[in-house]
Parts: C-alpha cells; structure tokens; sequence
C-alpha cells in the first residue's frame, strides 16, 4: 500500500469521533408471575363465594355471618381480573399510554389464540408476543408509538417469556436481553434475568416531553416511538419461539 494512502486511511480513522456508549441497565425483581388455568378455575370460584358475601354485607348483615364467612371475607380478592396487571386505583395508564404497538414478526395463531405484537402491553398476564422466524428471533422486535403529550416514562417492567403458565415458560425461549432505540436512536441495554418475576428497570433520565405548561403546544410536537429488539435470548426446554408477556410503565406527568 502506497504510503500516502496509508497515512489517509489513519487519518480518517483518527479523527472518528467515538461510537456512543449505551446505558446498560439491570433489573430490580419485582412479584412472581405464579400464574395457571387451574389458579384460573380456583380464582373464579373463590369469587363466586365472595360475591354472594359481599350480597349480604351490603344489606347490613354482616352480623349474620358465620366465623368461617368471616374468615372467608378477609380472604377475598381484591380485585376481578385474575390475569390483569395493574388491579384497581389509578395509575400511570390513566394519564396515558401507547396507541399503537407493532412487531417485525408474530407467530402464527393457534386456534384463538393470538401472539400479536399488542399482546405485549394489553396489561394482562395470560397473553404474549411470540416471535414469528425461523431461530430463536434474534433481531425481531417491538415497537410502541406514543403521543407526543405522552406522561413521561420513569419505569420499564417487563414481564418475560410466556408466563400463563409454568409449562408455557419453561418450554418457550425468553429474551435475555433487549436494546431499546426512542426514534431509531439506540438508548438502553435491559439486561433480563431468567426469571417468572416482574423486572423493573428504573431509568437515569426521563423518556418523553418535559416541557409541558402548554398542552395544545406539547400536541403539536413530533409522536416519539420506542423499539424493543432482542438481542440475546434463554432457550426454552421445546420451542425456540421466543416470548414476551408483557412491556409496561410507570412514570409521572399524571398524578
């Protein structure tokens, strides 16, 4: 090689500016998933006793009760939905929240069963995205479109892998790790454990539109999306079907 183009080839290698470092995050562990068709059939039959007791309260008769009624009132759940995520009272989702959620790929249904990409934020338990290619999806991945009034983003929790049962996770893969882009733009490592736990990765800055005294001004601004791509992944015990339960948030701007 001619000495000159040497010296060029250094040159411009030199004056690159450094690739930009990515935060890498890890998780804090949150309850366990501990969830199963049969839980299910327990849940809606406890809920049954509970509801005829609560009949009977609300017409004053709660003197009337025996102790094993009592013991049983103390006993019941508090909320409805034995899948739902976020139970009853007010939080993020009431100030906002995704409008769109879309996948490079999805699996196939399977009778009614469905792994689309919205699967991933319908905050319920006994749904998931599923991958859709050949291999364990290393690439595929997430995107969620977002407002530009949007709260702003404190908190991502991720429920991973397919935890509408202990089988189900076990014998379908799980993500390892995800790269999160806002706009394209590569921002967070979130380094999963193998885990039926919520994990819950609190961020060092806010995702999302801080300026916001004027609401029609904060409108008019640009939507902002995030990708969730899967970068490494635990393999499943049968499938290398790689699965997602669920992609959520906390955050402020609501309350």
């Amino acid at each position: 090689m001619k000495p000159l183009i040497l010296i060029a080839i250094i040159f411009a290698l030199a004056v690159q500016p450094p690739s930009e470092k990515i935060t890498e995050l890890n998780p804090t562990l949150g309850k366990l998933i501990d969830k199963s068709p049969e839980g299910e059939a327990n849940f809606v039959k406890r809920l049954k006793l509970c509801e005829a007791l609560w009949a009977k309260t609300s017409k004053g008769n709660y003197g009337k009760l025996s102790k094993s009624e009592r013991n049983q009132l103390k006993n019941c759940p508090e909320d409805e939905d034995y899948w739902g995520i976020l139970g009853s009272g007010c939080n993020w989702y009431c100030g906002g929240g995704l409008e769109t959620a879309s996948a490079s790929s999805s699996l196939s249904k399977q009778g009614n069963v469905t792994y689309i990409a919205k699967n991933a934020n319908d905050l319920n338990y006994k749904t998931a995205w599923i991958e859709g290619v050949s291999g364990y999806g290393i690439g595929e991945y997430l995107i969620y479109d977002f407002p530009p009034e949007n709260p702003r983003i404190t908190k991502i929790i991720v429920v991973n892998g397919y935890v509408k049962s202990e089988k189900a996770w076990n014998e379908n893969s799980r993500v390892k790790q995800l790269k999160v882009y806002l706009d394209e733009r590569p921002l967070l490592l979130l380094n999963l454990q193998d885990t039926r736990k919520e994990q819950i990765f609190t961020l060092k800055q806010l995702i999302g539109n801080g300026n916001r005294t004027n609401y029609k001004a904060l409108q008019l601004k640009p939507r902002w999306k995030l990708k969730f791509e899967i970068t490494d992944v635990y393999k499943g015990q049968k499938f290398d079907d790689t699965a997602i339960t669920e992609i959520y948030f906390d955050g402020t701007d609501v309350h």
